[in-house]
């Protein structure tokens, strides 16, 4: 309790951190990253591992990482501060007030890592790939913005991909087993982070697909 305490208060004198900031709403880029690269969410980012990889692979883009328990991003946060990475930044944040925190097509991407399934029928509502969710990132991106998904839950991976095809989104791309796809991204293969080991050491395949939405989409006609 008094290790995760002093990361709770060390988390909220991290330059690159922020809690439930919303007076940075559209302007992200030019108060925290002072430049107009493009801005990429990682949701539900647990240790920032995804994050702060993601940072080094594209350092022409600014990362987010996004959670609701500091402790947890403490660990990305100090990596990418002894990294002496300048685009990266993480914020605690509950996602369900994520339009509060950015504005209307401030997002240029965003990626959803190894969430929560919440298999019963009744938490539906929490899936961070289902129709609620979905309305809330489409209002935030970009046009062409991309959205990546990547788990190791067949049940929230077939769920997803039902979910897409009901609101007529097509994927650009999808596979149920990427360790074994000679295909996928390296960025999809090669960064790894300390639950999709463990996952993949227990023999579940991890699958990842991504998509965006079609011009002139939308919810209300679908």
């Amino acid at each position: 309790m008094k290790d995760k305490l002093r990361k709770f208060a060390e988390y909220k004198l991290l330059p690159n951190c922020f809690e439930f900031p919303f007076h940075l709403k559209s302007n992200w880029k030019s108060t925290v990253f002072k430049n107009n690269n493009s801005l990429v969410l990682e949701l539900g980012c647990g240790k920032g591992e995804y994050t702060v990889a993601l940072s080094g692979a594209f350092p022409e883009k600014n990362f987010i990482g996004i959670d609701v328990k500091s402790n947890r991003m403490w660990k990305g946060a100090k990596i990418s501060q002894e990294l002496a990475r300048t685009n990266v930044a993480f914020c605690r944040l509950i996602i369900e007030k994520i339009e509060e925190v950015f504005d209307a097509q401030e997002v240029d991407e965003i990626w959803i890592t190894f969430p929560d399934p919440f298999p019963k029928d009744r938490h539906e509502k929490y899936r961070l790939t289902g129709k609620i969710f979905l309305k809330r990132y489409h209002q935030l991106l970009k046009p062409g913005g991309t959205i990546h998904f990547k788990t190791d839950d067949d049940q929230l991976f077939e769920y997803t991909v039902e979910v897409l095809a009901g609101l007529q989104i097509p994927l650009l791309f999808i596979e149920r087993n990427v360790y074994e796809s000679p295909t996928v991204d390296a960025y999809v293969k090669d960064i790894r982070t300390h639950y999709e080991k463990l996952f993949a050491a227990q023999g579940r395949t991890i699958k990842y697909l991504c998509f965006q939405f079609p011009e002139a989409f939308s919810f209300e006609e679908n």
